[in-house]
């Protein structure tokens, strides 16, 4: 029994964490792979690894995913300092090269030589595309930074090569990511572009991406759906995301058969930043102004932010609440119960279930089990959960008309 602790224990010292292990890298400069400093890691990897997330055989595990800035040029090394194989006999460590062949398409290189020599071909790569939006972005570091958002589709000539390295992000930074199929006409892409100058040149780097998916509605619209969305570690916290929403969020207005635009399974994340972008957007029309917010949500509300922003009823009414409570003093207890009711009262809509609770209750109920225990909520918990989900919105509206004040 103790030899086997014994051999269990040394064997565990080739298990290594897989989100620390793999190394991503997007290179502008040949100095870039050799510094630490540019380094960043993934934060799922589970799809690849199982859902410890963990790689067995190695000690020292390095697995080295860089790109290069712009076109994504990629190369893929491992390395480790020793390999259980070395040491035991019919025990077999895990295929790293194999699991991320699954994903990395082909034309990558294993060596750095080769790599940094890519860079010199960064000057020719050029945004895919129509551009839609140029925006700037100060830096302490680097002052003003320009960045340019495009709208892309499969047809575009090496566009389908680039998105086949592009969206192999998404597996390391969207928990249930999968990749579509690009052949699919109906896909829009919209990218993320930053301005850089290198050796007097202009140079383009990736910064981020959204698909879009155009479904018919009868009898002669369609309903845009987003599907995924991600701006690239290195860029994020710094309103790309805003600006990529909001941008196509304009262009589908301006287009007559758009019905309106949704989202594919939006993350809490996704529904904040969407809330962010529709107030923005909202707060200049008039059936949303100040005097028009206190009366209630209204069917111009319904109407003109469907006609003019492509926005359904369910997210034009979280707008109408955000922007009344910007207008409401929360310090009157009368203005402030007035507002809670209103908000409540939707909470408590037969169509609106708190989410987050019942997320928790499935993970441990049966199906069965769950509408029993609905069933049996007594009104006092009701409250309690009424109030919880009460709060929850609060906060996240505040957080918002937070930022809309330091965007003015």
């Amino acid at each position: 029994m103790a030899a086997v602790n014994t051999m269990e224990k040394k064997l565990a010292e080739y298990k290594c964490d897989t989100n620390e292990a793999l190394c991503m890298k997007l290179v502008r400069f040949p100095e870039d792979v050799e510094d630490d400093g540019t380094t960043f890691h993934p934060e799922y990897s589970h799809q690849l690894f199982g859902d410890d997330e963990v790689a067995f055989g190695y000690k020292g595990l390095q697995i080295q995913l860089f790109y290069t800035a712009g076109n994504l040029s990629t190369l893929f090394k491992v390395k480790y300092s020793s390999k259980v194989t070395e040491v035991f006999d019919c025990v077999e460590s895990d295929d790293i090269e194999g699991k991320i062949r699954e994903i990395v398409p082909a034309g990558f290189t294993c060596n750095s030589d080769d790599f940094i020599s890519l860079l010199e071909k960064e000057a020719n790569f050029k945004p895919f595309g129509t551009l839609l939006h140029t925006y700037t972005v100060h830096s302490e570091e680097a002052g003003e930074l320009t960045y340019q958002i495009h709208k892309a589709d499969i047809a575009c000539p090496g566009f389908q090569e680039y998105h086949e390295r592009l969206q192999t992000f998404l597996m390391w930074f969207i928990e249930t990511a999968s990749f579509i199929d690009a052949d699919d006409d109906r896909w829009d892409f919209f990218l993320v572009f930053e301005k850089y100058n290198k050796d007097g040149e202009t140079l383009y780097a990736t910064v981020g991406y959204m698909t879009v998916y155009n479904y018919y509605v009868y009898p002669d619209k369609t309903r845009p759906r987003v599907s995924q969305m991600l701006i690239l570690p290195p860029f994020q916290g710094e309103g790309h995301g805003a600006q990529l929403l909001e941008a196509v969020h304009r262009f589908y207005c301006s287009l007559p058969k758009v019905q309106d635009i949704t989202a594919e399974d939006p993350s809490e994340n996704y529904v904040k930043l969407r809330d962010y972008v529709l107030v923005k957007l909202c707060q200049g029309l008039p059936s949303f102004a100040e005097d028009k917010l206190h009366l209630g949500f209204s069917a111009d509300m319904v109407k003109e932010s469907q006609d003019k922003l492509k926005i359904n009823k369910k997210h034009a009414r979280r707008v109408y609440e955000i922007l009344r409570l910007r207008a409401t003093d929360m310090s009157d207890e009368d203005k402030a119960r007035e507002y809670r009711l209103e908000v409540k009262k939707r909470l408590f809509g037969p169509y609106r279930k708190n989410q987050r609770e019942l997320a928790k209750m499935k993970k441990c109920l049966r199906p069965e089990e769950l509408v029993s225990h609905m069933g049996q909520m007594d009104t006092e918990t009701q409250h309690e959960e009424l109030e919880k989900s009460y709060q929850v919105a609060l906060e996240d509206y505040r957080r918002i008309i937070e930022r809309l004040a330091s965007q003015a």
